[in-house]
């Protein structure tokens, strides 16, 4: 059988058990099956062996500590802190307090690592405020939908994880390269916001009184938890006093203290936020384990290898091959989560994006990007499934709110593009020392 109709025919049984409903780590693993037995004379064995090395990696340990630390931080009061923190800064500028949807957004998610968490905990607290205060709804829905995304972006990420350990690249350099795209997101979401109220002063409620600098930084002063604990777990990996894992634990530990100090840690709250990690964590590790195996499946078969060939034979150039795998991943977000999306797709793009000549750390904040566009892409954009139960309005509805904030988003993947060295500077520049 030639690589052609062998390629053809693992996908459409991928398909067809994906089609089924058969849960996603048991796709992967049957169809590496079917891969290595064609090529290999004892799969079960090699089956064992390629889940105990993706499961057993002590660098994998941090993703279910970041997960678990996202899950305490969820039944705290943090988002409520953080509105209250940053709304008298923004008071001045255009949109005022839609500001502090991107801002609370980009924080929680450097704490919690999670897209729908971010998405979910800041609404609960920002959209009901906003209503009350007179702030147009279509533009508070779409910046809270499309700036959750930055709990996948702002490290530490539970998708950067599972990209880092899938590649194979560091995560702690996964992590330092997505603080500036993750700025540069902020960055134009705000931007669209001051247009937005420049142009349409008639949506925006009477202007607040005026506080005072004292008034101002006492309200601020809610937000010295959240900083002390951004410093505890990223800071320290930045500079070398721990890798991701021990960070990782530094989260946990921090998270436990700010839930206690909060008044929101009980056990009740501690044995749900302990089975509501266990239970995403295993998901994922399970579905690595399924990729893992499939990911050495291909390469016994030579498939991998074969495409990137045909791929270099196209001669489509580094950025054709770029909008191809753009086209690819938005096409796949509209199906499948960000985690399936990376561990169903690495063990073939990867050798042709090595081929093409990009850095695999910025193919990694590559896919992140276009994972955020995934997260606000219908029919399986899960934010906006996030918003239309927080909102009660339909998916199109949230869909067409969020379709400004998404075009920014098609823009930085852009400027990324365009000018690799955004991501790639701050962890040459950090690590390199």
């Amino acid at each position: 059988m030639d690589l052609l109709t062998l390629s053809l025919l693992l996908l459409f049984l991928l398909c067809l058990l994906l089609g089924a409903g058969l849960w996603i780590a048991l796709a992967l693993t049957g169809v590496g099956w079917v891969a290595t037995a064609l090529v290999h004379p004892q799969p079960g064995t090699f089956l064992a062996a390629a889940m105990w090395e993706s499961t057993g990696s002590w660098t994998l340990a941090a993703l279910p500590m970041f997960v678990w630390m996202g899950e305490i931080l969820f039944r705290t009061k943090l988002s409520e802190e953080l509105f209250n923190g940053l709304s008298p800064w923004v008071r001045r500028i255009p949109g005022r307090l839609l500001h502090v949807n991107i801002l609370a957004c980009g924080i929680f998610g450097s704490v919690s690592g999670s897209s729908a968490a971010t998405c979910a905990t800041v609404s609960k607290i920002a959209l009901p405020e906003l209503r009350r205060r007179g702030y147009d709804e279509d533009t508070a829905i779409g910046s809270l939908a499309t700036s959750g995304t930055l709990g996948i972006l702002i490290p530490p990420s539970i998708i950067m994880v599972v990209y880092a350990v899938a590649a194979e690249v560091s995560i702690v350099r996964v992590f330092l390269a997505g603080m500036i795209p993750g700025a540069i997101v902020m960055g134009l979401f705000s931007a669209y916001i001051i247009v937005w109220a420049l142009l349409n002063p008639a949506k925006q409620p009477p202007p607040e009184p005026r506080m005072g600098l004292g008034e101002k930084l006492r309200a601020s002063a809610q937000l010295i938890p959240c900083a002390l604990l951004i410093v505890a777990v990223i800071g320290t990996m930045f500079v070398g006093w721990a890798t991701a894992t021990e960070a990782a634990a530094f989260g946990v530990l921090g998270s436990l203290v700010l839930a206690a100090v909060t008044g929101m840690l009980s056990w009740r709250s501690f044995l749900d936020s302990l089975a509501g990690a266990t239970r995403l964590s295993c998901m994922i590790m399970f579905i690595l384990a399924g990729a893992a195996f499939l990911t050495k499946a291909m390469a016994l078969t030579g498939i991998p290898a074969a495409l990137a060939q045909a791929v270099a034979a196209l001669d489509l150039g580094p950025y054709g091959i770029i909008a191809l795998l753009t086209v690819v991943y938005v096409v796949l977000g509209t199906a499948l989560d960000g985690v399936s999306m990376i561990v169903l797709t690495t063990s073939i793009v990867v050798p042709m994006v090595q081929h093409a000549g990009f850095d695999l750390v910025w193919f990694g904040i590559f896919i992140v990007l276009l994972v955020e566009i995934a997260e606000i892409t219908p029919p399986v954009g899960f934010n906006l499934f996030v918003m239309q139960t927080m909102t009660g309005r339909e998916q199109t509805d949230v869909a067409w709110a969020s379709l400004p904030f998404f075009l920014m988003l098609v823009l930085t993947v852009a400027i990324c593009t365009v000018f690799p060295v955004l991501v790639t500077w701050l962890p040459d520049v950090l690590l390199s020392r």
